[in-house]
């Protein structure tokens, strides 16, 4: 049995700036003199703003040496997260987020050989300040551009550190807008066997807390209030959805009219339940993932089983997996939870297998709010 998950384990050792934290103090690395740097093949750096968290990271012939996210907390404050505002937060934090993780990685901008950057899928304003930072920085050093998708970078973040998964291999990834069962043949080789038709996971966490009033983000509320509750208290329906595609939409109608219906018989029923109505929720979201995951192990025959993408942060799933996998006897591959949620150590690790490849984009290139 491999994997880099053990049940318990909810460590975040990434570099986390609260908004508001970059402040003048980062002058300092303006007059930043890089060391000598020999024998190194590729030096990445990777910028993700496809939401709203700004990150930047440091790959060095494939090892990350510094990865740091700005946060938004802002939008708190209205309940999910507000486009406008995102795209003026990455503005700015995008410059003092790249100056810390060249001043932690200990080398200069002249030093980099390639910029990679997420073109989509996400927020079109979000998007643009990476796109336009990192064309403008390529341009200005005279290096390559390399343009990656979000989704195939949260797959990539399996290889980040060890153990690494053999392809091929099948990746469930599960973030706010996508839940899609993935067929990895190569770095950049993949096949999409199955995926959500209507709401992904990430959305049935984020509703279910909005129902539940619960502030933004909810999703890993749920799961600290599940920790304590019976998921078997209120049993939810699981949708018969034919093949590997996925449907959320129906489980968050019932959900929703089952807390309606029930705090009309006892205005307390969510404050006196809460625990057991988020494991019961969390059970059933879990199981739907797990039981297509399975269908697809069982179909290509492939044990090589790894899970991506923000709600792979989940502690539930994160264990079920490991129990699946032991169960089915597979490999099971789970990155560490700073490498789950957004980050830009994927974008500079996938950056660095494309740059290998010599697949860089041109100046001319545009983000995508939508990527197949």
């Amino acid at each position: 049995m491999q994997g880099q998950y053990q049940p318990g384990e909810e460590e975040n050792k990434n570099t986390k700036a609260p908004e508001g934290y970059f402040d003048e103090s980062f002058d300092i690395f303006r007059n930043f003199v890089p060391p000598t740097i020999d024998k190194i093949m590729a030096i990445i750096l990777g910028i993700e703003s496809s939401c709203d968290e700004t990150s930047a990271a440091i790959c060095i012939d494939g090892e990350i040496y510094a990865n740091v996210i700005a946060t938004q907390e802002m939008h708190a404050a209205f309940g999910g997260v507000v486009p406008e505002l995102a795209s003026r937060a990455h503005q700015q934090n995008i410059v003092p987020v790249v100056e810390q993780a060249l001043a932690e990685a200990k080398i200069g901008k002249k030093d980099l050989d390639a910029v990679a950057f997420t073109r989509g899928p996400g927020l079109l304003g979000s998007l643009l300040v990476g796109t336009s930072f990192a064309k403008g920085l390529a341009l200005a050093l005279d290096i390559p551009l390399i343009d990656i998708n979000h989704m195939q970078a949260h797959i990539l973040a399996h290889f980040i550190e060890d153990p690494k998964p053999s392809f091929p291999f099948i990746c469930l990834t599960v973030s706010g807008g996508h839940t899609q069962i993935v067929l990895v043949r190569d770095y950049f080789e993949m096949e999409l066997l199955g995926q959500t038709l209507d709401d992904a996971a990430g959305e049935a966490f984020d509703k279910t807390a909005k129902i539940l009033q619960l502030p933004y983000p909810g999703g890993p509320l749920i799961d600290r209030y599940a920790k304590t509750g019976n998921k078997e208290a209120f049993p939810f329906p699981e949708p018969r959805i034919p093949g590997l595609d996925f449907s959320f939409s129906g489980l968050k109608t019932s959900i929703l009219y089952f807390v309606r219906d029930k705090v009309k018989e006892d205005p307390d029923f969510i404050n006196n339940n809460l625990p057991d109505i988020c494991a019961s929720v969390q059970s059933r979201i879990v199981s739907i993932l797990l039981n297509k995951l399975r269908q697809a192990a069982q179909e290509t025959g492939i044990r090589e089983i790894s899970i991506a993408g923000g709600v792979s942060a989940n502690s539930y799933l994160r264990s079920e997996l490991f129990n699946l996998g032991q169960q089915e006897g597979w490999n099971v591959y789970i990155p560490k939870f700073e490498y789950c949620t957004d980050n830009a150590a994927m974008i500079a690790m996938a950056g660095y297998f494309k740059y290998l490849a010599k697949d860089f984009a041109d100046q001319q290139i545009e983000p995508l709010a939508r990527w197949n």
